[in-house]
């Protein structure tokens, strides 16, 4: 074929093959390659942050849907003319990498790497708008180096700490998880069962930054999405109340935290977490061989589900009695699995009439119930039904015959603190969050531990420190880090007396490595800090951030939390790292998650060799809103590709030349073209991105339409309604549209080629289309002025011949008018 003959039919992998090999040359989407403005200043910036993935092997449905939502965001601001940071990397330390090493006789890093270095070619592949020139990997000594170091100005903070607690236990990864990594009682990345460990360990004190975390998503609310604001802030659990102190003849006052001081008359028994330290300190010499064997059964249950309402109560009397404050009154102390040692002092006061849980354990053990409030319900103490609601206090003293609920709170707390028994406070369900892991695949903690200055800080000038070269059996779990058998790493000298010192053998929650990563993408191969504080001032924080919303808790927390420490920290001038937030839905197959078990998963690779790149790429952004889940059992990425090849045609159709003056032609397609740019533009900022493919769809419909039936391809009209299907196109499918493009006469790349002007003159509606309904049926079409008024459009519908055929011999009972687009009658 002669080179300048055009093709004849559309080759998806000679084509992809073509682009790709141009667009690695060309480079178009580097950040800071963005054109002046019209006035010479320079382009304006934005941020668009994917959450960057694990590299676990070659890339799957999830990730081709999450990357195609947020190229179209990348590419558009492109084409407005915005300087765009895009940039990808990977989240590249962690438990699966060391696994599989472990089975297969490896260094994780070279099942990593391995990995890694698949998933770019994918990636380039997919033709996502990544600026490659930016990427890393959090195994990099280059980028855990300034991980070790933030750890380091935290616990200068104070920020970072160490202490002996109760823990969550994965007896299968053999490693502690944060509260927020156990779902449902099970480990979150293996799902085994989660059981409780006494073990030292590494926390930051995400405690400090509680009510600035939870303030912070007031002016999140209208950008992010709502179900993860709610998520935070149910996490963080502000509860307002009191600190009330019960005197224990023989030990330390105990103190516990209540949302309803205003009950405290209603208190019959106190209980405290039976795994916390104040239980055995409390405990009498006959009752401790009892709790002892309690604690036994306690250790097998995870806190969801000692938590759990249904779950029958469980406990051991301590042998001691508390004197409530506010009476006198002796209260038993009780031992439970039902209180946690780590929500407020691992204590509560039990006011069994109104609340069930403490009812329920009264029930269990026989002990007193009585009613304080009084709702117009039956008595707790009768029908094992606690109350909850408001009403009028009784059996509370001087609060007898009170009905405000606040003012009784604010009595009781008044007496508390005149008599030095209570105060008021706040306190709030978020725990400081666990770092310390007991793998060999993660970021070394950079602390030493002497016998004779304790805990020692590595010098910055030593960092990073590296992991030592361990693979196959060495990496087994033995209940302890795997680095603490690495001898010749583990024994090192004190940096600060010279004498006999031990590394720490945990390694660092993954978590800490992503809450930061964003930040490094703005100067990747910055070596005088963890990023040059002036070029995040110029690209953060990120205008839009899409990824999956089972990271609405954990990684979204602790990044906001990181955000915030650097900027007390006087490197960040701003509190949230994320502007906006866009979260995607999952990709199904016949209603059910894809699984092996279930024999539904749909291999992304397969669809790409089968349909190209374009065509899938396309079908997951038509499938519907982003948020809402795609079942591929649905979608036709046949029907995508047909569709492209459609579009494909209609460029090789004009034959008009580039820079035709467009205004002499056909004015009915250029108003067709003008809105449908126009209404992109509007799409696009709402996210609503599958309206938009629709849109292009009706575009290329009419386009064909004009050319068939008289318009012509010399038409000047076609060419602006073909390029701007190109243009449309390319944030969707850039094959498709860089071929069209370059059918078009242009040189490459369609990417960069700036959003298509619109004349506002075409987009003045002359007419617009009334639908006449009678029963909820259509009856009649009207074509009216815009300005329509109600009354004309009514008056318009009512005398309309089909609508008069419709309602003969009926009374109109209601005319609804939606001018100029509706009249609905009721007869």
């Amino acid at each position: 074929m002669d080179e300048h003959e055009q093709p004849t039919t559309y080759d998806v992998h000679a084509v992809q093959s073509k682009w790709r090999a141009v667009w690695d040359e060309l480079e178009p989407f580097r950040a800071g390659s963005a054109a002046p403005g019209p006035d010479g200043q320079p382009a304006e910036k934005r941020y668009a942050l994917t959450m960057f993935p694990y590299p676990s092997g070659d890339l799957h449905m999830g990730h081709a849907e999450v990357t195609a939502l947020h190229d179209v965001i990348a590419r558009y601001w492109w084409q407005k003319g915005y300087d765009v940071l895009n940039p990808m990397g990977w989240d590249s330390f962690g438990l699966p990498a060391e696994n599989a090493a472990f089975r297969n006789d490896e260094h994780p890093a070279t099942y990593t790497y391995a990995n890694i270095a698949t998933q770019l070619d994918s990636f380039r592949n997919y033709a996502i708008s990544f600026d490659w020139s930016r990427r890393f990997n959090t195994s990099d000594p280059e980028y855990y180096r300034w991980t070790q170091w933030l750890f380091l100005k935290f616990r200068e903070r104070g920020l970072a700490y160490r202490k002996n607690s109760p823990v969550n236990w994965c007896p299968h990864d053999q490693t502690v998880l944060a509260n927020e990594q156990v779902v449902d009682g099970r480990c979150e990345r293996c799902g085994a069962e989660v059981t409780k460990r006494e073990l030292t360990q590494w926390y930051f004190k995400i405690t400090d930054y509680a009510q600035e975390l939870l303030d912070g998503l007031d002016e999140l609310e209208a950008t992010w999405p709502a179900r993860v604001v709610t998520a935070q802030r149910n996490w963080i659990g502000r509860s307002e109340g009191a600190h009330v102190t019960f005197e224990i003849a023989g030990h330390d006052p105990v103190t516990v935290f209540t949302t309803r001081p205003d009950t405290l008359y209603g208190a019959t028994f106190m209980v405290v977490a039976a795994d916390a330290p104040l239980a055995a300190s409390l405990v009498t010499d006959e009752q401790r061989p009892a709790l002892e064997a309690y604690l036994d059964e306690v250790r097998k249950a995870s806190d969801i589900d000692r938590l759990a309402t249904d779950r029958p109560k469980s406990g051991v009397p301590l042998g001691v009695t508390a004197t409530n404050p506010v009476n006198g009154e002796q209260l038993p102390v009780w031992a439970s699995d039902y209180v946690l040692a780590d929500y407020g002092t691992g204590a509560i006061m039990a006011v069994p009439a109104h609340d069930q849980r403490d009812l329920d354990f009264a029930k269990a053990f026989d002990l007193p119930v009585r009613m304080v409030v009084d709702t117009g319900e039956d008595d707790p103490a009768a029908t094992y039904v606690a109350t909850t609601g408001d009403g009028t206090y009784v059996n509370s003293g001087p609060l007898d015959g009170l009905r405000d609920k606040a003012a009784g709170i604010r009595t009781i707390i008044e007496r508390l603190e005149a008599d030095g028994s209570g105060t008021g406070t706040v306190n709030f369900r978020l725990r400081d969050w666990l770092l310390s892991r007991q793998r060999y695949w993660g970021c070394p903690i950079p602390i030493v531990h002497c016998e004779k200055d304790g805990e020692v800080a590595v010098p910055e000038d030593q960092l990073p420190v590296l992991l030592p070269e361990l693979r196959g059996a060495d990496l087994k779990p033995q209940g302890v880090s795997p680095l603490a058998a690495a001898t010749d790493w583990v024994e090192v000298e004190c940096p600060t007396c010279g004498g006999p010192a031990t590394r720490d053998s945990d390694t660092m929650d993954t978590f800490v490595d992503s809450s930061w990563y964003f930040l490094r993408y703005c100067s990747p191969q910055y070596t005088d800090g963890p990023f040059d504080v002036e070029a995040v001032r110029q690209w953060m924080p990120a205008d839009i951030y899409v990824g999956g919303v089972e990271h609405a808790v954990l990684h979204l927390l602790y990044a906001r939390f990181f955000t915030k420490v650097l900027r007390d920290m006087g490197m960040l001038d701003f509190s949230e790292p994320f502007a906006a937030q866009l979260n995607q839905g999952q990709v199904i197959n016949e209603g059910k998650k894809m699984s092996k078990s279930l024999g539904n998963g749909v291999q992304l690779g397969s669809q790409l060799e089968e349909f190209g790149v374009d065509a899938v790429r396309l079908t997951l952004v038509f499938a519907g809103p982003p948020e809402d889940d795609i079942d591929w059992a649905d979608v036709s990425p046949g029907g995508s590709l047909r569709f492209l090849q459609r579009a494909w045609r209609l460029s090789g159709d004009v034959t008009s030349e580039p820079g035709v003056d467009v205004g002499t032609g056909d004015v009915a397609l250029r108003r067709v073209t003008a809105r449908t740019v126009h209404d992109a533009d509007e799409l696009l900022a709402s996210f609503r991105f599958n309206v938009v493919v629709a849109r292009v769809m009706e575009l290329v419909n009419a386009t064909r339409k004009a050319i068939d039936s008289g318009c012509g391809p010399a038409d000047p009209a076609v060419r602006e309604a073909v390029e701007a299907v190109a243009v449309l196109l390319s944030l969707v499918a850039p094959y498709t549209a860089e071929e069209m493009w370059s059918r078009l006469g242009h040189e490459p790349t369609v990417a960069r080629a700036g959003w298509p002007s619109v004349d506002p003159a075409l987009l003045v509606t002359e007419s617009v289309t009334a639908v006449v309904q009678v029963k909820g049926k259509v009856k009649a079409r009207l074509e009216v002025s815009p300005d329509v008024s109600a009354a004309d459009l009514e008056a318009l519908a009512l005398t309309d011949e089909a609508v008069v055929r419709a309602i003969e011999g009926q009374q109109v009972r209601r005319v609804i008018v939606r001018e100029p687009n509706l009249v609905n009658i009721v007869v």
